[in-house]
């Protein structure tokens, strides 16, 4: 379906741009009822909004016209919450309005405001800019709004959660009443629903994110991964999947500095992107993705709001994101106006729950494996070669010249070998990762199946004298129990920490030895032992299970009863554990007494002494 612009410079910018198939923001925003009007619209980031409020807009500024006449003050204004996404508006413009004679101006934090100043007072069609810098230039009088015929607030909803209110208020304030107004939010809160209200006119509510579907062009994988292989992981990741571009989302400064050192150490082409860095430094970052010198940008939240990579096929995320926006604003960096891209969040097996409820946030069920592995690498690494350009293509002139020479040197098959080892030189090596497994379910448990290479069923419970008052820490503590014990990751099942202590799992293979060894203390504190007691498998909750008892055992004296350290399952008796819970439970003080079938539990109270049973309510008749 074509698009419905009526201007001519605009329609041959979006077809020179091979621009066909108008994505759903695009045709409703474009739709006849929209005309002229002030729109509060809902769509998500990469649905091709700036071409839709650029496309928009132009019927407002244009009419008919194909060109722009010189103009002193600005004719249209577009706000948006970082540096990164004002640009990107900038250069999307550029081509859009390219033979329309548009002065497109930006003003961000972090460039030069005198700069800014001068392409200002030379004349500027179309401004767009951050809130800051916006209001810094109203307020020093380098900015004259009072012409403004369309204001275009971008991505309104994160400019409130940043702060700008004030700053969105006071710009909205300077412009000319009868401006026409487009507010464009991933989601509708409260504050975006205030704001509209105060400052749109009859607005046409369009409602495309729905229609969107959470971004139907982004397949989500979802890898388990162990939490010592986290960084192995995205090496796989990004050899398995080999896109033009890809960003790896990390949640701290420290996160992205270790992560970039370490991929640039593998022979990656990474950049970071970081609140850290200076405008100029971002610039560069951001322009050596843009010209292929660089593939890999790993960059944090907040730094990446905004960024428009061309190519940009694949999105890591290393860390897992706060919420579900988060997760939606940072995958949608990829599959962007029609294209595809594959979203990949890395989850160590502690963090499986968040994840799946981040996917529940958006809608998609996710769908699990472990990561690459080496040899899955190698084998793509194989069928790649095969189908590569230097190789299918028709070899040049000089190329078959050359080639005619070295077989006349050397045998087809040794320089067949030498194409491979040449071909192989240039990719980064894969890393060794194990998938730890699927969670253990009841049912494994149930059945006492045997522990199967990182699946965590049926393992042998030991426990160390450290827990969460501690510091207690898989990324810590798996290292430790491997060297003190002498086995592999894979031969370490589930590890639960508690206040005071941790209890952990061992492959029933190594048990035997990883006790003998794991015993001896190799000079620090902390002491490994079995767990005492345990059972063959983790069971519910001793506290919870109220076992059958001869009916006359209530009225027995409290010197009869059995001790509470004990508990009785299908009428065999076995000690707990020295903190009177099971190894996978946190400790707790038992508050109850168990009664006989079908009788209500009652807390424990004090013998009257002239009675010898309990005050209160006598027990129920059977």
């Amino acid at each position: 379906m074509p698009f419905l612009t009526t201007n001519p410079a605009l329609a041959r910018a979006l077809a020179e741009r091979e621009y066909d198939n108008p994505t759903p923001v695009q045709l409703a925003v474009l739709a006849p009822e929209a005309s002229d009007r002030d729109l509060l619209v809902s769509a998500q980031t990469g649905s091709g909004k700036t071409v839709a409020y650029g496309l928009a807009m132009a019927g407002t500024l244009l009419g008919t016209d194909e060109r722009f006449a010189f103009a002193s003050a600005p004719q249209a204004l577009v706000v948006a919450p970082t540096r990164e996404l004002a640009l990107q508006v900038q250069r999307e413009f550029a081509w859009l309005y390219a033979e329309t004679g548009a002065r497109i101006v930006s003003c961000v934090g972090g460039m030069d405001p005198r700069q800014e100043q001068r392409l200002l007072a030379r004349g500027a069609h179309i401004v767009v800019g951050t809130p800051g810098r916006l209001r810094d230039h109203l307020e020093r009088g380098r900015l004259d709004l009072s012409a403004l015929r369309v204001a275009v607030l971008d991505e309104a909803d994160e400019m409130l959660d940043l702060g700008f209110r004030e700053d969105l208020e006071f710009i909205l304030d300077a412009t000319p009443p009868e401006r026409r107004s487009l507010l464009f939010s991933a989601t509708m809160p409260r504050g975006i629903i205030t704001l509209a209200k105060r400052y749109q006119r009859d607005a046409l509510r369009i409602e495309v994110a729905g229609a969107e579907g959470g971004h139907a062009d982004i397949e989500y994988r979802t890898m388990r991964v162990a939490p010592t292989e986290v960084d192995h992981a995205v090496v796989n990741v990004l050899r398995y999947y080999d896109t033009p571009s890809a960003i790896v989302f990390c949640n701290t400064r420290e996160a992205v500095r270790r992560l970039h050192a370490m991929l640039q150490e593998r022979q990656f082409a990474a950049v970071a992107l970081s609140g850290e860095l200076s405008q100029n430094e971002r610039n560069h970052a951001l322009q050596a993705l843009r010209d292929g010198r660089a593939r890999v940008c790993v960059a944090t939240d907040v730094a990446a709001r905004g960024i428009d990579l061309p190519n940009l096929g694949l999105v890591i995320h290393a860390d897992l994101p706060n919420d579900g926006e988060s997760l939606q604003h940072r995958s949608g960096r990829t599959g962007r106006a029609g294209r595809k891209g594959v979203s990949v969040l890395l989850v160590p097996p502690f963090r499986r729950r968040r994840a799946e409820d981040l996917m529940r946030a958006i809608g998609i069920r996710p769908s699990w494996s472990g990561p690459p592995t080496s040899e899955d690498i190698r084998k793509l690494d194989h069928d790649r070669m095969l189908h590569d350009a230097l190789i299918t293509d028709e070899p040049g002139e000089e190329d078959a010249s050359a080639g005619l020479a070295l077989l006349a040197a050397h045998s087809p098959e040794h320089l067949a070998a030498a194409l491979a080892r040449l071909y192989r030189a240039g990719l980064p090596a894969p890393e060794e990762v194990a998938d730890p497994g699927e969670p253990r379910t009841a049912r494994d448990r149930a059945a006492g199946r045997d522990f199967d290479g990182g699946s965590n069923v049926g393992g042998v419970w030991f426990r160390l004298n450290v827990g969460r008052r501690n510091n207690a820490d898989p990324k810590w503590l798996l290292p430790l129990i491997c060297r003190r014990g002498n086995v592999t990751r894979k031969e370490i099942g589930v590890i639960r920490i508690f206040d005071e202590e941790t209890a952990f799992e061992v492959s029933p293979a190594a048990a035997e030895r990883f006790s003998k060894v794991a015993r001896k203390a190799d000079g620090d504190d902390v002491v490994i032992e079995p767990m005492p007691g345990q059972p063959a498998a983790p069971a519910k909750r001793p506290g919870r299970t109220r076992p059958e008892r001869d009916k006359t055992e209530r009225h027995l004296s409290r010197s009869e009863k059995p001790s509470r350290g004990k508990s009785f399952r299908s009428g065999a008796e076995h000690e707990r554990p020295a903190h009177g819970k099971a190894p996978f439970e946190k400790p707790r003080e038992t508050k109850q007494v168990g009664q006989g079938k079908g009788e209500r539990q009652q807390k424990s109270r004090r013998v009257h002494p002239s009675e010898g049973k309990p005050k209160g309510k006598p027990p129920r008749r059977s």
